[in-house]
């Protein structure tokens, strides 16, 4: 009865935060850490957790984690992914920025920027902008989701199809092995594929926790993409993919 409360405490612990880490729930419950290895280890097999150095990740769901949750995980590689990203955007450029902490962090690397046009739908983009007037923001219409502060639904994409800009910015909740880029709200996806559709240059940022996850709602692939920024890239049938699929990637933080 103690393994079984102690797997479900660990599992909402995930949902909650979006990771666990070993030395943490060792000492939250007062077990060794191989203990909790084992546990991660048997909760993986089950398929609800992904193990990953050092702890878990939650494998799977319809739902995102919260945005607090989202926000820390991985903070500190998406502030170099962030930087890294807006490192590509020249000055006097027109670009959108779309939902996600990723991309706000791209937003937080363009304060000091200039002459640029930003498109975005997403508040949290709008808020780090605006005190700066060196660059212009304009800001979609549509419904505002209240989780994020991201503006979502058919009035944000139609508003979207009004530009042509140079770059767009977009995030993904997962990354499938396939190529496939994911998210869990049919109505964001909508807006981002309008982005895509409308930029001539598509940069990608996403941390290397992306390939761990599954969401359930298809935005698109790869393949539409020019430029993936990420912290690391594991995967060499992924790094081939994109090879195979004209797509620059740049990592930002070294695997060691």
């Amino acid at each position: 009865m103690m393994l079984v409360s102690r797997h479900n405490s660990i599992l909402d612990i995930a949902r909650e935060t979006g990771k666990v880490e070993v030395d943490e729930l060792a000492a939250r419950f007062s077990v060794s850490p191989q203990t909790i290895r084992k546990d991660l280890k048997e909760l993986s097999d089950q398929g609800l957790l992904t193990r990953v150095h050092g702890g878990a990740l939650l494998a799977f769901g319809v739902e995102n984690l919260g945005y607090s949750a989202r926000k820390d995980l991985a903070g500190k590689e998406k502030e170099v992914i962030g930087q890294a990203a807006a490192d590509l955007i020249p000055d006097r450029a027109s670009l959108f920025v779309n939902i996600g902490t990723t991309t706000e962090a791209v937003a937080r690397a363009l304060i000091q920027r200039s002459g640029m046009m930003i498109i975005t739908n997403n508040l949290n983009v709008a808020s780090t902008l605006r005190p700066f007037s060196e660059n212009e923001v304009i800001i979609s219409g549509g419904l505002v989701r209240a989780a994020d502060g991201g503006i979502v639904g058919e009035a944000a994409a139609d508003f979207i199809r009004q530009f042509k800009v140079d770059y767009a910015v977009i995030g993904a909740s997962a990354l499938d092995r396939d190529g496939a880029l994911l998210d869990f709200d049919y109505r964001e996806v909508r807006v981002a594929q309008a982005i895509i559709e409308n930029a001539r240059h598509v940069i990608l940022v996403a941390d290397q926790t992306k390939f761990e996850r599954s969401a359930p709602v298809r935005i698109g692939h790869i393949a539409q993409v020019d430029t993936f920024v990420t912290d690391t890239l594991v995967s060499e049938d992924y790094r081939q993919l994109l090879v195979d699929n004209d797509v620059r990637c740049v990592e930002v933080v070294s695997q060691a």
